[in-house]
């Protein structure tokens, strides 16, 4: 038996990824720590990825496959947690952490033994993860993706089971990786992401380009930010800092537009008023003290949240 403290189960939603997904399965199948299950759901692919599933599920034991249905179109946000929700059902061996792993990345063989190491360190880390960086399609020069420390990549959310389960698990709706470290800092735990040479991933494509292309990831995550409870003047803030990763200028105001065209369309919000306050706070002090400071400033005040749950 595995010990329990370093067991993981990783959960991968998938849909059309045969021209990626070998370099996912290679770099996984090259960890040092070896995941105790690994949840694979087919979304509906209409390309090789069953294929290339099925010769991969032969040869690492760990691997269990779930086809679903196709809906016709790729769809991200709740999309993606529907399916990882269909892979996360079927879990059945026991395991101390548990990651939603996207089929478009390469690891380096020691990251999932590097995060266990950082969870082993502090008892409160919920989640974490390390840094990606994409290739520019022209000098190929790696580029790292602009995400703060102060939450845990989307496309390998590493989270400790019991943080996972205390938030409630993934809210189904764009914004979900952004909710979920937010719901962690407010009961308590931290969550964090890394970067290093055995902690920075390659995504196989920029962030937010999965679904029709990069324009639409920007002004999807616009929209995300209204709907997690952000308020204008720190996605306003936000779309400038944008303009230091590519596409800059474009980028950044599809992200502002679509935050400002859900605010005018008054489409429907997170509905949960403690969550949205503890948030703006959150951002305002960001936006006065710097995102470091905030967070840290945060972390130790939750610290009581924390320390009245382990008495």
């Amino acid at each position: 038996m595995p010990d329990l403290d370093r067991t993981y189960t990783l959960i991968s939603p998938c849909r059309n990824e045969a021209d990626l997904m070998r370099r996912t399965l290679d770099s996984v199948a090259a960890q040092t720590v070896q995941p105790t299950e690994w949840i694979v759901v087919d979304d509906g692919s209409t390309d090789a990825t069953q294929e290339i599933l099925s010769e991969y599920s032969q040869r690492l034991p760990y691997v269990q496959v779930i086809t679903r249905k196709d809906r016709g179109i790729r769809s991200v946000g709740p999309g993606v947690i529907e399916a990882f929700y269909a892979g996360y059902e079927k879990a059945s061996k026991p395991h101390a952490y548990l990651c939603k792993l996207d089929m478009d990345l390469d690891l380096p063989h020691r990251y999932f033994e590097r995060l266990i190491e950082t969870m082993e360190s502090d008892p409160r880390l919920g989640t974490v993860s390390g840094k990606a960086f994409f290739r520019d399609p022209v000098t190929q020069k790696p580029i790292l993706e602009q995400i703060l420390d102060h939450v845990s990549q989307g496309m390998t959310k590493f989270f400790r089971r019991e943080c996972f389960q205390e938030i409630g698990g993934f809210v189904r709706e764009v914004m979900w990786d952004g909710i979920d470290c937010h719901r962690c800092r407010m009961l308590g735990w931290k969550a964090l992401s890394m970067d290093g040479p055995e902690l920075r991933f390659e995504h196989l494509r920029p962030m937010g380009s999965s679904q029709q292309n990069i324009y639409a990831g920007r002004k999807r995550h616009g929209y995300g930010q209204y709907f997690m409870g952000t308020n204008l003047p720190f996605i306003t803030a936000s779309a400038f800092s944008r303009l230091m990763s590519p596409p800059r200028v474009t980028g950044a105001a599809m992200m502002w537009w679509g935050y400002v065209e859900a605010m005018v369309q008054r489409k429907p919000r997170y509905n949960d008023p403690d969550f949205i306050r503890f948030l703006r706070r959150w951002q305002w002090m960001s936006l006065t003290m710097g995102t470091k400071r905030a967070t840290d400033k945060v972390d130790e005040e939750q610290k009581k949240v924390w320390d009245q749950r382990n008495k």
